[in-house]
């Protein structure tokens, strides 16, 4: 069966590094469009970087460019989210999801059909 498992979660003082995992089982991320999302308390899931299956760039909203780098390794079946540079408002839980599908949109939570399990991240000093 598909399923998605995060790890690497953590508190960190500002500034900080993560590495989050995502392990797939159950399909191959290679043939899967791909993405990692957030939730603050109180707030939406937002999405934080998404590969559509059906392009050749990585998209990141603004509020992370630059600092957030997602990657993946068909080999193991596991996709990353390198966070540098963290802020305390990167603080929130984070879902990794993957879809069959093309992207219909840039980064929606919307378009995503299957989900991890989440992994709470800390930024605090």
């Amino acid at each position: 069966q598909v399923q998605l498992v995060e790890s690497g979660g953590g508190w960190v003082q500002p500034g900080g590094s993560l590495r989050l995992s995502c392990a797939a089982s159950g399909f191959s991320l290679g043939t899967y469009s791909i993405g990692w999302f957030r939730q603050a308390a109180g707030k939406e899931r937002e999405g934080v970087s998404c590969f559509s299956n059906s392009g050749s760039s990585i998209y990141y909203p603004d509020s992370v460019k630059g600092r957030f780098t997602l990657s993946r390794d068909n080999v193991k079946n596991t996709v990353y989210l390198q966070m540098n540079s963290l802020k305390p408002e990167d603080t929130a839980v984070y879902y990794c999801a993957a879809d069959p599908r093309q992207l219909a949109r840039l980064c929606s939570r919307h378009d995503f059909s299957s989900w991890g399990q989440g992994t709470q991240v800390t930024v605090s000093s």
